[in-house]
């Protein structure tokens, strides 16, 4: 994928009152738009990954895959308060030359939803063909869906919600207390937390995977073991792994941006909102899903018109919606020939 930069250097007014006195988004592009401009698709990222999908939706994504550049145009910007270059807590203020830091405003899905719209307009598209996105990603999908109607022709939302459910906040809210609890976390530094990070993120691998997941892949042969357990080594390498390629002020926001999901908020209700959406719509639910249960999968393909629900088994949980490639390419294959 070819990595681009744009500055949109207007203020952005966020869903807070907050003014942004410019926006810079980083975004990657795969394929050529086509002589009918109707072969667009468009990412929508989740919580830690980036612009890149290929390397991170190996399978769906790329060369020989259902989403193939030698056909399509795709594109996936990266988020709002992310670190890998769109404005963000670890971006520089131009009012003040110095990091953003914990001085950067709350920034909620819409305000994601904001930036992915004012690049499709300087990118002059005017169809996407397909908008797709899991978790976060698929929170903004549907955000995007409901504000602007008659771009999408088609709609894919994977493992995400209507609004986040007390559940889900809970689990980000505690992954929170575990990087307040570090004592660097204050710091006007790029390392801030990053010991609270790696516990945050230990926690939040409980919930995108499952009981049985860690049953098959952490148990133990020597049942004479008494400490360094498989299941134990697992949690402290996913907390190292995620800190060498991430950062947690833009953790701290990113989770908070999902708490904020509610496509009800200010508007008459949740189904008012969803009748807005005018695209042909899948929702993919994952069986063994708990951060996502597809009870909640099932409510938004019973609350958007014109849309088809599929549940995925998966050993995996939650990340079910980024390893089951294959399972997602037939549903998908099955959902555009109809």
């Amino acid at each position: 994928m070819e990595y681009h930069i744009y500055t949109h250097k207007q203020p952005i007014t966020l869903e807070s009152g907050v003014i942004l006195p410019e926006v810079r988004i980083q975004y990657s592009t795969a394929g050529n738009l086509n002589k009918a401009e109707d072969n667009v698709i468009w990412v929508c990222h989740a919580l830690t990954a980036n612009s890149d999908v290929e390397s991170w939706w190996p399978g769906l994504v790329g060369t020989d895959y259902i989403y193939n550049p030698e056909e399509h145009f795709i594109i996936c910007a990266n988020i709002l308060s992310s670190c890998y270059g769109t404005t963000g807590p670890t971006e520089t203020n131009p009012e003040t030359n110095k990091p953003y830091f914990l001085s950067f405003p709350i920034v909620t899905i819409r305000d994601m939803v904001q930036i992915h719209d004012i690049l499709r307009k300087h990118l002059a598209i005017h169809t996407i063909h397909t908008l797709i996105g899991g978790s976060l990603g698929g929170q903004q999908a549907m955000e995007w869906a409901i504000q602007e109607p008659s771009i999408f022709k088609h709609l894919v939302l994977l493992s995400t919600n209507a609004f986040h459910s007390p559940w889900g906040i809970a689990f980000n809210e505690s992954q929170r207390m575990a990087i307040d609890m570090d004592p660097t976390w204050k710091n006007a530094s790029l390392d801030a937390g990053r010991e609270g990070l790696k516990t945050a993120r230990a926690i939040a691998m409980l919930s995108y995977r499952s009981y049985e997941t860690y049953v098959q892949t952490q148990s133990e042969e020597d049942s004479s073991k008494v400490d360094d357990y498989r299941a134990t080594t697992y949690q402290h390498y996913q907390g190292d792994k995620l800190v060498k390629r991430f950062n947690c002020h833009s953790y701290w926001y990113l989770s908070k941006a999902m708490d904020s999901h509610h496509v009800g908020r200010n508007r008459k209700s949740i189904q008012d909102a969803f009748n807005c959406i005018q695209s042909k719509t899948l929702v993919i639910g994952i069986s063994t899903d708990i951060l996502f249960p597809v009870c909640e999968q099932e409510f938004l393909a019973n609350s958007i018109p014109n849309a088809k629900y599929v549940c995925i088994d998966s050993l995996y949980g939650h990340d079910g919606f980024l390893t089951e490639t294959e399972k997602i390419t037939d549903t998908l294959t099955e959902f555009y020939s109809k």
